[in-house]
């Protein structure tokens, strides 16, 4: 009886492979591929790309994502897509593009270099109202720069992932209603 339950004990079990961590690339190239095969018109999600990047171009932390669905949502653009096309202002791109910005901004307003002398570090109520209008002067030469900026990309990305879109989707045959098909070669 003793052999019986040993010859149990010595059937192979099959090993289940290990789950690997996923790499960048692997992440960005199944978004990409999930942005390509949304539904709708090519201009439509173009639309929203598009809407999204100018949202994401304005130092809005917080509101890109909602500020670029809303457009997407006014230009009759993918909702996704605008969604999606906010990341072109990430943690990596915060800082060069906000201060390219600012220079665009600031060449466009003729505006001098920002300095607080040492009398503005006194705390009385003229200094600090001085402080806060260099404050809005900041952000309006910041928006200004943001808005140029933002119309300029967004324009470019809209003609560009038409152009992208199309030729993505001719490269594709579809078959069903799920739209799953093979790639031509």
């Amino acid at each position: 009886m003793s052999k019986h339950f040993s010859t149990i004990n010595k059937i192979p079990e099959k090993s289940k492979p290990l789950p690997q961590k996923p790499s960048w690339r692997r992440t960005i190239r199944y978004y990409l591929l999930r942005l390509l095969r949304l539904r709708g018109g090519s201009k439509e999600i173009a639309r929203g790309l598009a809407a999204g990047v100018f949202a994401g171009c304005f130092p809005l932390f917080g509101l890109q994502t909602i500020i670029g669905v809303l457009l997407a949502i006014l230009i009759r653009g993918n909702k996704f897509a605008g969604a999606a096309g906010t990341w072109i202002s990430n943690p990596f791109t915060y800082v060069p593009i906000f201060a390219f910005n600012f220079q665009i901004g600031k060449f466009l307003l003729k505006a001098q270099e920002f300095s607080l002398p040492q009398e503005h570090l006194q705390l009385d109520s003229q200094s600090l109202s001085e402080v806060m209008d260099l404050g809005f002067v900041f952000v309006l030469i910041l928006f200004l720069g943001s808005f140029i900026v933002g119309s300029i990309v967004s324009i470019t990305t809209y003609f560009i992932s038409v152009r992208l879109i199309n030729r993505w989707r001719a490269s594709y045959t579809f078959k069903g209603k799920n739209g799953i098909g093979k790639r031509r070669t």
